[in-house]
């Protein structure tokens, strides 16, 4: 239960870049899929996530740039590939700057798992 506190805490603190995909994605507004936002899975809290298509979304800032938050990442992400998802990751300042661009890219992923 510990982790759903803690994603409880992240929706209520999500940075502006999560707010500003949150609008876009929230209510199946992009290509009618249904997202959920700070979602656990396993010992890991994940941005946003669409069951239906095994694809989560982590949107990253400056920190992510780091060695260490770098191979934190990759255990991240091998884990979640082995839980059967396709992680895809944004850059804050991408959300923030180039949206439409972002957009695009999803939907492109979305589109690789039909």
């Amino acid at each position: 239960m510990e982790s759903n506190r803690f994603a409880k805490r992240l929706r209520r603190d999500a940075t502006l870049a999560e707010q500003k995909l949150w609008q876009h994605l929230r209510n199946r507004r992009l290509a009618r899929v249904k997202f959920r936002r700070q979602m656990p899975i396993g010992p890991y809290v994940v941005d946003f996530i669409s069951l239906e298509q095994g694809l989560i979304i982590e949107v990253d800032g400056s920190q992510h740039g780091t060695l260490a938050n770098q191979m934190h990442d990759e255990a991240r992400t091998a884990y979640l590939n082995q839980q059967g998802f396709r992680v895809i990751r944004v850059w804050n300042n991408d959300v923030l700057g180039r949206l439409n661009s972002v957009l695009d890219f999803i939907l492109f992923s979305l589109r690789q798992s039909d």
